[in-house]
């Protein structure tokens, strides 16, 4: 590696503090490697894809490989956990129902990854969840629950830095060009880094970051085309609001062909006390993060008041808070991770990547340091063959 000496140089560069980025760079950090984490912005930045209180974790998945997945995601938790001293995952159980949610499937592969869980009549589970208006077969298992993505963010950060990584904020990275041996990263107002491994952890953002990293043309073009949308999220609060009915609130996903909606408790971007209610990719579709403006879409609030009001009857209809986030997805809605002469780049998106986020900063510094390697799924040459 070439470097400089009026610009700092780490043997590791990630690029992006969100979940999978700070997590690889904690990971890498604990092994002992020289690392430095860029952040555009802070870590878990309000405008990109890891910020607030409130994110699924969930382990029912139709596909057998996201459910096991999930279960050695959760070990990599109750590490972070128990290293930051923190609970970052709060109990409040799953329900999954609609006629396209198939809760059945998905208790066979809980059934098969040894998961607790127990399907329900529309009935049953009217009777045990009476804020919401089941209208089919349910599946529920207790040991979802909701993350708190920013805590995460940030105690994972401190995590790598307590292991020796140098964190730059308000670092938006605009190029990386190679350099000697590695690799010269360039920020946009033309500041340097110099690394001699990269990780991409850019998020929605890496659309428009991608053909500036130095990467090889067929290794380029063989990533799949992802799919930006600004979301939208409504807070609505709870009709009973005793602490006991508000924390006995599960998160839910429910798939009907008429609309599928997701939900959790808000947490503290909700100030405890309203459910986290969006309409699954019902946002406005755009290239790149970077083209948000944060605006919520008026007729989206309006199919979500409706929806509401047809089928969560625990909650007024009316939302007190609003918000826009950031939702990238791939053709296939499984994720991206793969290596390169030195260059990683991930993306763990499609609305459940969240989940999985110190499991995924651990698979990342396995690929990039040559010690591990990662699921074929992930790989750019699966993606190929899946929209062959």
């Amino acid at each position: 590696m070439t470097s400089s000496t009026q610009s700092p140089s780490a043997e590791y560069i990630v690029i992006g503090a969100g979940l999978t980025g700070s997590a690889a760079a904690w990971k890498l950090a604990q092994r002992g490697y020289e690392v430095a984490l860029l952040e555009r912005k802070v870590p878990a930045a309000e405008d990109a894809s890891s910020h607030g209180s409130a994110r699924i974790f969930r382990y029912a998945y139709p596909d057998q490989f996201y459910t096991d997945l999930v279960v050695q995601a959760r070990g990599a938790w109750d590490e972070l956990e128990l290293a930051s001293g923190q609970r970052l995952i709060s109990p409040h159980g799953s329900v999954d129902y609609g006629a396209i949610r198939n809760p059945r499937q998905l208790a066979g592969s809980l059934e098969k990854a040894g998961v607790e869980h127990e399907l329900l009549t529309a009935e049953q589970a009217r009777g045990r969840f009476s804020g919401i208006a089941f209208d089919t077969e349910v599946l529920w298992h207790p040991g979802a629950g909701v993350i708190d993505a920013e805590r995460s963010v940030q105690a994972m950060v401190a995590q790598a830095q307590l292991h020796g990584a140098a964190v730059e904020t308000n670092w938006p990275v605009a190029s990386v060009q190679a350099s000697g041996t590695g690799y010269k990263v360039i920020a946009a107002d033309g500041r340097t880094y110099y690394g001699s491994k990269i990780i991409v952890a850019a998020g929605g953002f890496l659309p428009s970051l991608l053909g500036n990293l130095s990467l090889p043309a067929g290794f380029v073009s063989s990533v799949p085309t992802m799919d930006v949308y600004q979301e939208n999220a409504y807070h609505f609060p709870y009709r009973d609001q005793e602490p006991e009915a508000r924390m006995s609130w599960p998160t839910y996903i429910h798939k009907d062909p008429a609309f599928k909606s997701y939900g959790l408790p808000g947490g503290r971007d909700a100030g405890f006390r309203g459910q986290k209610v969006a309409e699954y990719m019902g946002g406005r579709r755009m290239d790149t993060a970077a083209a948000q403006n944060g605006l919520i879409d008026p007729a989206n609030r309006e199919r979500v008041i409706d929806y509401v009001k047809k089928y969560l009857p625990g909650l007024e209809p009316t939302p007190y808070a609003e918000t826009t986030c950031i939702f990238t997805s791939t053709p296939t809605e499984d994720f991206i991770m793969d290596e390169t002469q030195g260059i990683t780049i991930m993306s763990p998106c499609s609305g459940h990547g969240a989940k999985f986020g110190p499991l995924l900063g651990e698979m990342a510094a396995d690929l990039s340091s040559g010690t591990g390697t990662v699921p074929e799924l992930f790989r750019l040459s699966s993606h190929a063959k899946a929209l062959a």
